[in-house]
């Protein structure tokens, strides 16, 4: 099966450099119009400029493909709303979104201002947001339309430093999880990328042998295949150096205590049953939680 875009239009943001130049050149190569988004700011969101977009828009015309360069913030919605509406005015329809903008703000919980906190979750999640909510209209009446979040093992699994950036990246997540389910009558799909890959965002933090294993563009099929028509939906696929994942988010079996005042207690002592993975489910929305919980207390009591 040949993955290809003809006839399909695209934005990825945060396209300037890094994993995002390698997304929007690839969309471009396989048929895609490419509406190319970055600030131009540094790894901190400091400055603008939409050079570095426009230099990825020259390269993917120099190989003759169809692209146009946007310099919005993605926390700003009004920039955002003109950035689409410049995309439709020009191609009349998008077809796939690519979050991908995003800042580092690295420090310890104990040493990290509030005002660093605010401002990645404010790109990431937000920016996410803005990008998503000005194309969702288009991509319902089309009946179509492919949504890939970006988020990260830093949220998914925590890291040190990063407790701002590890926030934004497991919200982004759970944003995924909700319209992923919203839009699957509309035939939009929304999954999340979780890249492992060299780029500004990680000069200094590896040696360079690991570098070179984690180009950007080994965590880019993942991108095409969450882009395409065959699309999967609602998963988060990690992928770097080549390797991919799918990561989830379980339920365990768990045990039913009641809620007698001596259930803190009894759940302490019941946590190895409580945490046993064995026969855990990934729940289909987060009904399935309750679902379980109130199932179990039915048959006890039936019991």
């Amino acid at each position: 099966m040949s993955i290809e875009f003809k006839g399909r239009v695209a934005i990825v943001t945060g396209a300037g450099g890094g994993l995002g130049k390698q997304h929007a050149l690839a969309l471009a190569a396989r048929g895609a119009k490419v509406l190319v988004n970055d600030l131009g700011g540094d790894v901190h969101g400091v400055g603008g400029s939409v050079s570095a977009a426009q230099a990825v828009v020259d390269e993917i015309r120099a190989a003759g493909g169809e692209a146009m360069a946007n310099g919005a913030s993605v926390t700003d919605f009004e920039a955002v709303k003109a950035m689409v509406q410049q995309a439709v005015e020009a191609w009349g329809r998008v077809d796939i979104l690519v979050n991908n903008a995003g800042i580092l703000r690295d420090k310890s919980f104990a040493k990290m201002e509030l005002a660093d906190f605010r401002l990645v979750m404010d790109v990431h999640v937000m920016g996410a947001v803005h990008c998503t909510k000005a194309v969702w209209p288009i991509m319902q009446a089309q009946n179509y339309g492919r949504v890939v979040m970006t988020t990260s093992s830093s949220g998914l699994y925590g890291n040190f430093g990063q407790a701002n950036y590890g926030a934004a990246k497991m919200a982004v997540a759970g944003l995924m999880q909700t319209l992923s389910i919203e839009g699957e009558k509309h035939n939009i799909r929304v999954n999340c990328l979780a890249p492992t890959a060299a780029t500004r965002m990680t000069e200094g933090l590896m040696p360079e042998q690991v570098l070179k294993a984690l180009e950007p563009s080994a965590v880019v099929p993942a991108m095409l295949v969450m882009a395409s028509e065959e699309a999967p939906n609602r998963t988060i696929i990690c992928a770097g150096a080549g390797s991919f994942e799918v990561a989830h988010i379980t339920l365990t079996q768990g045990v039913y205590l009641g809620t007698g005042p001596d259930t803190a207690e009894r759940l302490a002592a019941a946590m190895a049953q409580v945490t046993d993975r064995r026969e855990e489910s990934v729940p289909l929305s987060g009904s399935a939680q309750g679902a379980l919980e109130v199932d179990k207390a039915m048959k006890a009591h039936q019991g």
